[in-house]
């Protein structure tokens, strides 16, 4: 079972690779009746996920081996990759939230793989509960929209999205957002995602890389939708920034890896829906598959961390104002270059002027954190940050446009939202919480890291608090 699902979805792979060249070339949008539609998102969505499925197929061949678990596993990671391939070329109405319920239930009965230990069981029916919420959102969404528009097929009913009354447009945007923060466990329905570490590795490499974005995915394909009530998308910057930022505090004060990766899919999640919410869904979408890539590596190579014997020091010769001055024109030099490059300009108020100043603050933070814990040089220090930052940022800069051009042809290519005083509270929000990360804030007031740390808190019943928990399954 392991050989044969680990070769069908590299298969899979390389025919969804085959086909996003195909479409990126001469265009590929085909539709099968009413049910499915092959467009640019769907073969960029169907060509991420098999590889991160591949990957961890071909990872979990030497993990699983030897499990009791090994066939009920493999069948459910492979019936999981299927759905949501199916997922994405869904183009009925009613298919779209089959998929998207099958695929909750699929995924927490992953996370429930091992049967006989009560803190997985009581992981998976946490999430599969939460899932169900999401799938009953996203169910009076979707009837909502075929009834009003009195068609049962996405591509259509995007087309007729001016039938729906504003009362009812309003109140389907706020069911999709709610079934995306779900699926996206942002804040406050994160608790699935953080009482989730009981499931296997590879399991947890591909929820966090492959499905919890799959609340980027609905926003993005209803793009027209959500997009139509400007206070519908400064509402979903709010609760984006919110994840965002309150979920990065508390990565910085977990104690284990795994917890800190669930913290930091939370925040990378809430940015991903924080970029839908300024117009920029290609830039999601980017977003989206990066994140995915680097948060598989992250959980497949989480056993390697127990090698380190100590955390690193900083370095004497790093220390001083040449380290910010250095981490501060690489950053200014980054957000300019990333504005050029996928063609924002920071003299015009809407939302790229945020989303630029948010880049600036990661390379800044980045710079920072780097130059202080490595032994090298001045002039070193000043040549290899922006040497490996730049080209980094022009890589994303590239997948953005990239995906832009092979969904320029779909409604989710939609004007970019103009500046507001939630834009501009969010980015002064965004330079406080680098401002208080930099002083360390979180570890020098007590009060602040316990409320943080209760906060970032898992459900009591999916703790192993014993040694022989562990051994449980």
């Amino acid at each position: 079972m392991a050989a044969l699902s680990t070769r069908l979805v590299w298969m899979l792979f390389a025919v969804s690779l085959g086909a996003l060249g195909v479409h990126a070339t001469v265009g590929l949008n085909t539709a099968w009746g009413d049910l499915l539609r092959i467009d640019g998102l769907t073969l960029i969505m169907a060509t991420v996920v098999t590889f991160v499925s591949g990957i961890v197929h071909s990872y979990a061949r030497r993990y699983m081996d030897g499990s009791l678990h090994q066939l009920r596993f493999y069948g459910r990671l492979l019936a999981l990759t299927l759905v949501v391939l199916l997922l994405t070329a869904a183009n009925h109405l009613a298919l779209f939230a089959a998929c998207w319920a099958l695929m909750g239930w699929l995924l927490a009965d992953l996370i429930g793989l091992i049967r006989g230990w009560p803190q997985a069981q009581a992981a998976a029916r946490r999430a599969r509960w939460s899932f169900l919420g999401g799938s009953a959102l996203l169910a009076a969404a979707l009837g909502l929209i075929a009834g009003y528009t009195e068609t049962a097929t996405i591509s259509e009913a995007l087309l007729h999205t001016d039938m729906l009354p504003t009362s009812v447009l309003a109140g389907v945007s706020v069911l999709l957002v709610g079934a995306a923060m779900i699926q996206s466990a942002l804040i406050p329905f994160h608790g699935w995602l953080l009482s989730s570490m009981t499931a296997p590795t590879p399991v947890s490499a591909f929820m966090h890389a492959g499905l919890v974005n799959a609340g980027g995915l609905l926003l993005a394909r209803f793009a027209p939708v959500v997009a139509g009530l400007p206070v519908v998308m400064l509402a979903i910057v709010a609760v984006g920034a919110l994840s965002a930022l309150l979920a990065q505090a508390w990565m910085l004060i977990q104690a284990d890896v795994k917890r800190q990766l669930g913290c930091s899919t939370v925040a990378q999640m809430g940015f991903m829906v924080l970029q839908c919410g300024l117009g920029f869904f290609a830039a999601a979408i980017a977003h989206l598959i990066l994140h995915g890539f680097y948060k598989a590596y992250l959980f497949l190579a989480s056993g390697s961390v127990v090698t380190a014997k100590q955390p690193p020091k900083t370095s004497s010769s790093a220390a001083g104002g040449g380290t910010l001055a250095i981490a501060l024109f690489t950053g200014l030099v980054g957000g300019g270059l990333f504005a050029w490059l996928t063609g924002k300009s920071v003299a015009v108020p809407d939302g790229g002027l945020l989303l630029t100043l948010v880049v600036v603050l990661a390379v800044l933070h980045a710079g920072t954190t780097v130059l202080r814990t490595t032994a090298l040089g001045p002039l070193a220090r000043a040549v290899a940050l922006p040497l490996v930052v730049l080209p980094a940022i022009a890589l994303y800069a590239g997948v953005y446009n990239g995906i832009a051009a092979l969904t320029v042809d779909l409604p989710m290519a939609v004007v970019p939202a103009e500046a507001s005083i939630v834009h501009g509270i969010v980015g002064m929000l965004f330079v406080l919480a680098y401002v208080a990360t930099e002083r360390g804030w979180h570890r020098e007031r007590p009060r602040l890291y316990t409320a943080l740390l209760n906060m970032s808190q898992p459900a009591s019943a999916t703790l192993t608090n014993r040694r022989s928990d562990y051994h449980a399954h």
